[in-house]
């Protein structure tokens, strides 16, 4: 939780307030905070986390795909994404649509062989949705 405070999400360490400015926006930020983290746990419980955010890949020792890669030390994959990550961009995600839905869909006329996806990606986000 305090991680996010500080740079995950809200940057508390910038705001330079003190006194009962601080404590205001403590306030604020645990109420935003508590409402993201339920929407992610919310999300992840209906199994579309990984429509959202990265998703941790067990086993893995590198990245996929990377060939700036080549010839260091493999590390391990990165651990799954917090439910307050999941929240925070699940309502990206319902922004991102509003804005470019038109956009998406006449690019799904240019090419119609992935329409597929395309609707597996829309029933994703009338699930997001569902969480807020």
């Amino acid at each position: 939780m305090f991680r996010d405070f500080k740079s995950g999400g809200y940057n508390l360490e910038n705001t330079k307030v003190e006194g009962k400015r601080f404590i205001s926006i403590v306030l604020l930020i645990s109420i935003a905070y508590t409402s993201a983290t339920f929407k992610g746990q919310h999300i992840k419980r209906k199994g579309i986390q990984s429509y959202v955010g990265r998703v941790k890949e067990y086993g893995r020792m590198e990245r996929r795909h990377s060939g700036a890669t080549q010839g260091r030390v493999p590390r391990p994959w990165r651990r799954a994404p917090s439910s307050f990550y999941v929240g925070l961009y699940g309502q990206t995600w319902i922004k991102f649509k509003d804005v470019c839905l038109e956009l998406v869909t006449e690019l799904m006329k240019l090419n119609p062989n992935k329409r597929k996806y395309y609707q597996r990606g829309l029933r994703a986000m009338s699930l997001i949705e569902s969480a807020f």
